[in-house]
């Protein structure tokens, strides 16, 4: 029998779980937990929450955003990782030295995170650098789509070597607007056809690689008035003629790029019809507790899939991997240019 979870990830308060925290978890709806920098210290201090969170709910899927550069929530402990864009600069001088590193450091990311006991890590970002969001920018492998699937690819090539698997974000592509959705709901005007030739190419080239994916809390007017997370048009695409077939996850419920959607239960509905299986609500405790009511009942299949499947490697025995210390040192040095 497949296992099914709750379709609510939700974040916690700090670094050790709570009681009321514990009660929340065991509540059906609830299918996993995301970790930010509030609730991190150090990989061990890591390792011993997730624990702590299993002994609630065993099944529950655990994730983190470990994207290297700006965005890596976990510093201590594990290896501080440029930013994609960086590995992408690579490229121009020497391609295939740059697929093996980020090949190597998919490989990492993923034996890190699985030593900490977490299942995955929402990455990597597929989206195309064009140099107006700042949101975005580095995060990205760089400005050209051939070049991003390319490299993109080879991470997660490194992920599925770790067990681990890859979650694409933001589909079909944040790099083309200067809004950031956090803080408000960005529009993109360009015509499908533009989005084709190039945002969606990363997507449509890594979909079926990709054990998750992530809408993008942005609307692209020539193609529908609601944002792609929102949108029946955009995730019956990637479903049908892209032929992802696994977990799609919405970005943060709580961002103002959600808030046109209307309350929190009803942003959740809208989600779940439009092609979400699950609903990520962080940093707004009342919305997620109206979101796990609101979703009592409701399963989803595919997320169970995502789960670490493998005997967990040994955070303190990393270090005895000569692979580790190479790429460890590599990407450290990088990560400090």
């Amino acid at each position: 029998m497949t296992q099914t979870l709750g379709p609510v990830m939700l974040d916690l308060e700090g670094t050790q779980l709570r009681d009321e925290e514990r009660a929340l978890l065991a509540r059906p709806a609830v299918g996993g937990v995301i970790l930010f920098g509030r609730n991190v210290e150090d990989a061990a201090q890591v390792r011993e929450l997730c624990r702590s969170i299993r002994q609630v709910r065993p099944e529950l899927l655990l994730a983190i955003d470990q994207e290297g550069g700006r965005v890596q929530r976990l510093r201590e402990g594990v290896t501080r990782l440029p930013a994609m864009g960086r590995l992408g600069r690579e490229h121009k001088a020497a391609p295939e030295v740059a697929r093996r590193l980020c090949q190597d450091a998919g490989w990492l990311l993923g034996m890190e995170m699985a030593a900490c006991g977490l299942d995955l890590s929402f990455a990597p970002v597929l989206d195309v650098d064009d140099g107006q969001s700042t949101v975005i920018g580095d995060r990205s492998f760089g400005a050209d789509p051939e070049v991003v699937t390319r490299l993109a690819g080879a991470f997660i090539e490194g992920l599925h070597e770790a067990g681990m698997a890859a979650v694409g974000k933001h589909f079909p592509g944040h790099g083309g607007v200067v809004a950031d959705s956090h803080h408000e709901l960005p529009v993109d005007e360009r015509s499908f056809e533009a989005l084709r030739e190039r945002d969606l190419v990363p997507f449509a080239g890594l979909s079926a690689r990709l054990g998750g994916m992530m809408p993008a809390h942005v609307v692209y007017s020539a193609f529908d008035h609601r944002p792609a997370g929102f949108s029946p048009a955009w995730l019956g695409m990637l479903r049908e003629s892209l032929g992802f077939k696994g977990t799609i996850f919405s970005d943060d419920l709580s961002m103002a790029g959600a808030t046109s959607a209307g309350a929190p239960a009803e942003r959740a509905r809208q989600a779940l019809e439009a092609g979400c299986d699950m609903l990520l609500v962080c940093n707004d405790r009342a919305a997620a507790l109206e979101v796990v009511e609101a979703c009592e009942g409701r399963t989803t299949k595919r997320a169970a899939k995502l789960r670490y499947g493998r005997a967990r490697p040994d955070l303190d025995a990393l270090g005895a991997l000569s692979r580790w210390r190479r790429v460890h040192a590599h990407l450290e040095a990088m990560a400090a240019d």
